[in-house]
């Protein structure tokens, strides 16, 4: 049997050349990964999103650092800080200061600019985890459905739809209410952290398996696909050669327009208290506990609110942008 040879002409350079054209005579030659993001800097919205995005990555990574210089430890409680009789945080704006640059919590005096930052980082690691499972489970399933089609892509087909009809809020707040102390070597938040990134991650794959599927069944009739079968390519080698470097694009862009869905997700788990136990700090978490003191400390409700906004609205923006750079039909 011949051997697979790469085939000159593929769909990324006939995307590159189509970026090209409309960039002007200044873009040819340049690849696609170039031009994309020639594009991608002139959008400023894009790029003030994707600094944030950035931005909120480090300070989950930096979280303790940021504690020790400008905060006091997530879980301690200030006394100090409180008004004896009414329980309420002593000073203007929620007791806020140099010392406590968000204020305090009423009744415990913890630092909401602490427990913000550490927040940060639940919220970022299974956004991020569970858009990974994600992406994988989707990209797998999306490429075979679209490539070899007939009864694979029917049954795979029929998969997504019952995937995307489960009750997917309900299951989580079942599934994890009903967590033993510890299993499969985790335990307590550990566990807990593991088995809302399966859920989540799991459950969506379909979204992103739709995407894949439908960009799948318009590059398999492309000629470089069909000159690496000719040659005796067998479907393994297209699939991961040929295919999956051309799907590289609308994974990216999808992958950061998932990223925010799951985070307002685990938010969602952890304001209705079935989601990362406290005294661990999670924004939705927060949020839940702010809304007795919505009228008397503000502060409290508005901190983690505005991180879970600002976040989801970074990447939303970012991934948009990212969308727009890597699409050849957009104008520059």
């Amino acid at each position: 049997m011949t051997a697979p040879l790469d085939v000159p002409g593929s769909a990324e350079e006939a995307h590159s050349d189509a970026l090209a054209e409309k960039g002007g005579v200044r873009d040819r030659g340049r690849s696609l990964g170039q031009i994309a993001w020639m594009r991608l800097r002139k959008d400023k919205v894009a790029m003030s999103g994707g600094v944030f995005v950035v931005f909120m990555a480090l300070v989950a990574l930096l979280a303790p650092l940021i504690v020790t210089l400008l905060g006091h430890p997530p879980n301690q409680w200030n006394r100090d800080t409180i008004d004896p009789v009414l329980g309420t945080p002593i000073g203007a704006f929620g007791g806020a200061s140099g010392e406590y640059l968000f204020g305090v919590e009423p009744v415990t005096g913890r630092d909401i600019f602490s427990r913000v930052v550490y927040g940060a980082r639940i919220s970022m690691l299974i956004g991020f985890l569970a858009t990974l499972v994600s992406v994988v489970i989707g990209t797998v399933m999306g490429i075979i459905a679209g490539y070899f089609g007939g009864w694979v892509d029917a049954l795979i087909s029929r998969l997504m739809d019952i995937f995307l009809a489960f009750p997917l809020l309900l299951f989580a707040m079942a599934m994890v209410g009903v967590l033993p102390d510890s299993a499969f070597g985790l335990q307590d938040n550990a566990l807990r952290i593991a088995i809302l990134v399966f859920i989540i991650g799991f459950f969506n794959w379909p979204y992103i398996g739709r995407i894949i599927r439908g960009q799948t069944l318009s590059l398999r009739e492309r000629e470089f696909v069909e000159a690496s079968r000719s040659l005796g390519a067998s479907n393994f080698y297209i699939l991961r050669k040929e295919l999956l470097p051309n799907l590289v694009a609308p994974i990216l862009v999808y992958s950061t327009l998932l990223i925010p869905t799951n985070i307002l997700f685990e938010a969602a788990l952890s304001f209705l208290g079935v989601g990362v136990e406290p005294p661990t700090a999670t924004w939705g978490g927060m949020l839940s506990e702010a809304v007795d003191y919505y009228d008397s400390a503000p502060n409290f409700m508005l901190a983690p609110g505005l991180a879970i906004f600002l976040t989801v609205l970074a990447f939303n923006l970012f991934g948009d942008g990212l969308r727009d750079a890597l699409d050849p039909r957009t104008q520059s």
